[in-house]
This record gives structure tokens, sequence and C-alpha cells, in this order.
């Protein structure tokens, strides 16, 4: 008698929670390509446009006004509903309209902010869908770590593009880029599609000791009633999140819309090799966010108190690179301003341990909303860093100005976190 075997299923190998995490890695991957691409192709449009930089600061900003619409919305949708629809939609409507972006900028500015804001709604979904799904699938210990990695994929995205789309834009010119990345997200779609559910409770190949984890450590139930708006809206542990989203991403924002105007004009770098030099930075930044996630789940296991854990990275995070910011603008040599700011993306990874988890520590079950809040708040520096930085480059031609002015923003910030910040489950 001949005996069988049967193949155990993939999920014996590769747990569901993995899949779904490298796949909204992909996605965040696939966000900032597309939302990064524009400042590489910013050079050449304004040359062809005869944009001056307070028009170019106008056009890098309008994707902020669609970006900060959809935040909240987006939250909540991805709560009640599920973040696998949502996040789907997302991707593909943002993809949609950066394919769209080069005829509407043929249209005139009219139509290009128009496409730049429909862009923007799109991707104002991928962070609260993403929350939310990591909310009902990460068991707790997992989740600095997984919130670095997926965070990581942020600097990754942005080299890809100040790499690649130099090379794109002197081979078929600047419009291609926009095509060929808009693309990528619909091929995203198709896998997230069919390889995820919005929680491990639906899932039809988890396996059974994967789920018995995480239905032990978090609530993998969709949030049916309303958030508690007023609860949330008058915690200081929320503002202390609040605060520092948006002052995080003012000079994040800054930065990445500027960073290749920054070493083009003022480093004197060729156009090509902009994305060479743009990508040491990001490079750490990826590195560290890993580095930091990895330490923050090391010294949970060793007893450290969550919150003394939150505002200790937080403290490196924020004081770190401000300590940087306030010194580089005065630097000329391009391997030094490069050097520093490399360090200051190392140093800046940390917030991971900090306030970019603190969602999940105190709101867990409303993660997405708690998430949509802070980066409603977080998108605003898009709007006005990005805006104020071009008038202040058009009034004062001073690259210094520009990073003082984010390095003071992160230290009130961090003051304000170490005051106020909590790691104590509030909401659910």
């Amino acid at each position: 008698m001949t005996e069988t075997t049967t193949t155990p299923p993939l999920s014996q190998y590769v747990p569901r929670r993995y899949v779904l995490i490298g796949l909204c890695f992909f996605a965040t991957f696939i966000c900032y390509i597309d939302r990064a691409v524009i400042s590489v192709t910013i050079i050449p449009m304004a040359e062809y446009f005869g944009w001056d930089r307070a028009t170019q600061g106008f056009v890098l900003s309008s994707f902020f006004v669609g970006y900060l619409i959809t935040q909240i919305l987006g939250g909540r949708l991805a709560d009640r509903f599920g973040g696998k629809t949502v996040l789907g939609a997302g991707v593909v409507f943002w993809s949609i309209f950066t394919i769209l972006t080069p005829p509407a900028a043929f249209l005139g500015l009219t139509a290009l902010y128009v496409a730049r804001i429909g862009m923007g709604v799109g991707e104002g979904i991928t962070f609260p869908a993403i929350y939310s799904m990591f909310g009902r699938w990460l068991p707790a210990h997992e989740r600095s770590r997984v919130i670095g990695f997926n965070f990581s994929a942020i600097p990754i995205g942005t080299v890809f593009a100040l790499v690649v789309t130099p090379w794109i834009v002197i081979a078929w010119g600047w419009q291609w880029a926009f095509y060929l990345f808009g693309a990528v997200g619909i091929f995203w779609w198709v896998a997230w599609h069919f390889m995820t559910t919005a929680s491990p409770a639906n899932h039809p190949n988890i396996a059974d000791h994967e789920k018995a984890l995480i239905e032990s450590d978090t609530s993998t139930e969709q949030a049916v009633e309303p958030p508690p708006w007023g609860a949330l809206l008058s915690s200081l542990p929320v503002w202390a999140i609040i605060v520092c989203h948006f002052c995080n991403n003012w000079a994040g924002y800054v930065l990445l819309s500027w960073m290749p105007t920054y070493i083009s004009q003022a480093l004197g770098v060729n156009y090509a090799a902009i994305g060479l030099f743009a990508m040491i930075p990001s490079l750490a930044s990826f590195l560290f966010l890993n580095v930091a996630g990895w330490t923050t789940d090391y010294l949970a296991s060793k007893g450290m108190a969550t919150i003394r854990i939150r505002k200790l990275m937080q403290s490196i995070g924020f004081g770190g690179y401000a300590a940087i910011l306030l010194v580089v603008g005065y630097v000329t040599s391009p391997v030094l301003a490069i050097a520093l700011m490399t360090l200051g993306a190392m140093l800046g990874a940390f917030v991971a341990g900090g306030f970019l988890v603190n969602h999940l520590d105190i709101a867990p079950k409303h993660a997405g909303v708690l998430m949509g809040l802070t980066n409603t708040a977080g998108t605003i520096p898009g709007i006005i860093g990005v805006t104020v930085s071009g008038l202040i480059l058009q009034w004062t031609d001073s690259w210094a100005l520009v990073f003082q002015v984010a390095a003071v923003i992160n230290l009130l910030g961090l003051a304000f976190y170490l005051k106020f910040a909590s790691a104590e489950r509030e909401f659910d």
C-alpha cells in the first residue's frame, strides 16, 4: 500500500501577517515613488513652463491639499469596513492621477493643481488604512519593528524615484516618469486583492496557531461604533502625537520637496547625479528605521517601561535631527553636507519607536481614525512648510534659514511630547 503525503499549506511556512506586512510596505514604497517623482521633474518642468520659485512651491504643495482631505475619512472607513478595500481603492485612485499629471500640466496650472490634489486624495487614505490593518493583524510585541519596517519604505521609495527619474527624464522626457510609475500601483492592486483580507478572522488560509497568536494579543473586530471624538480631542496624549506628527512632517516634507533643488542649485551637483547624492541619507533612514523598531521591541522585552522607551526614542529622533538641521545650511561642500544629512536621517529615524507607534499603544481598535487625525495635522506642513520654504528661498535665498525653521519646530514638538505623552491604552 503506497503512503500518500500532502504538501503543507504555504501558511505553515509564511505567516499571513507577513504577507500583509510586505504588501503594505510596497504600497508605501509606491506611494513615495509617486509622491517624490515631481521633486525631480519640477526642475525640467519649471524650465519648460517658465515657473519661478514661488510657483514651484505652489505646485509641490498642492498635493497636500488633497492629502489633507481624506485622512480622517479614510481612517474611519478602514476601521469600519476594513483596510483592505480602502487601501486598495486609494492606491488605484492616486495611480490614475499620477498618470494624468503630464497632460494636466500642458493644460495649465489650474489643471495641474487639480491633478495633484486628486493624487493627494488617493494617497491620504494610505497610512490610516495601513494602521487600521495593523491594529487587527499585529501582536503588540511586533508593532514597533513592523511600524519601523513599513516607514522604511518611505526613504527607499524616495531613493528609487530620485535615482531612476533623472534617467527616465534624460532618455524619454519628464512625462514618462509619471506614466511608468503610475502604472506600478495598478499591478500592486492585483496582488493585494487576491492575497489579503481585512482581518485574520476571515482569511481562508491562515494557520490556526497564527490566528490564535494574533487574537490573544489584539482586537480583530472592526470598529462598528463611532470613534470617541470628544475623548480623542480632549486627550493630551493624543495631542502629543498630533503635535509630533506636525513637527516631524515639517522637516520631512520640506526635504522631500526641496532636496533635489538644494542639491542641484545650492551644492552645485550635476542634474544627472542628484539621485546618487540624495539616496545616501535615504538609505541611512531605511536602515535606521528598522534598527529603531527592533531596538524598541528589544527594550520592551527587557522590561523597560513603554512610556520611557517612547520618550527616549523621540528624544533621539527629534533632538538629534534638530542639531544637524541647525548647522547643515552653512555647509557648502556637497560631500560634507550629505554626510551631515545622513547623520540627521539616522538619528531622525528613531521616531519609529516614539510617536509613530504610539497610536497603537493608546487606541489599537481606532488606530485608523487616530492615524488619520494625527496625519491630518501632519499634512498641514506639506501645504504651509513647502510653500513657506519656497517663499523664504524667493525672498532671502537662504537654505540655512529653511533648515533652521524646521529644527526649531522639531525642538518645540519634542518638549510637548516629553510633557504630555502616554503609552497607556485609553480608548479600547
